[in-house]
């Protein structure tokens, strides 16, 4: 099975959806990427932010979860920044 990763604007993980490796012709990552959001893209209509990530952490840090943020810079899922105490006061 491929994981993908579907993220907002801003890189934070929104969703993961896992496809059957038929769909991504039994390749292995990084060569299944591209087909796997070809098909996450048709599939959903156009939405083009998507990311293969691996169940065992194979690459990119880690498996991506809901909550997380990708880092571009470093090619990893990580936890995202914790807002400040300050940023909470109105």
């Amino acid at each position: 099975m491929a994981h993908f990763a579907k993220m907002d604007e801003n890189n934070n993980v929104i969703e993961v959806i896992v496809l059957n490796n038929a769909v991504i012709d039994d390749l292995p990552f990084p060569e299944s990427e591209p087909i796997g959001i070809e098909f996450l893209t048709d599939w959903s209509g156009g939405y083009t932010h998507w990311l293969q990530t691996s169940y065992n952490s194979n690459f990119r840090g880690r498996f991506a979860g809901i909550g997380l943020i990708y880092n571009p810079t470093l090619d990893v899922f990580e936890n995202a920044p914790e807002q400040s105490q300050t940023d909470s006061i109105l």
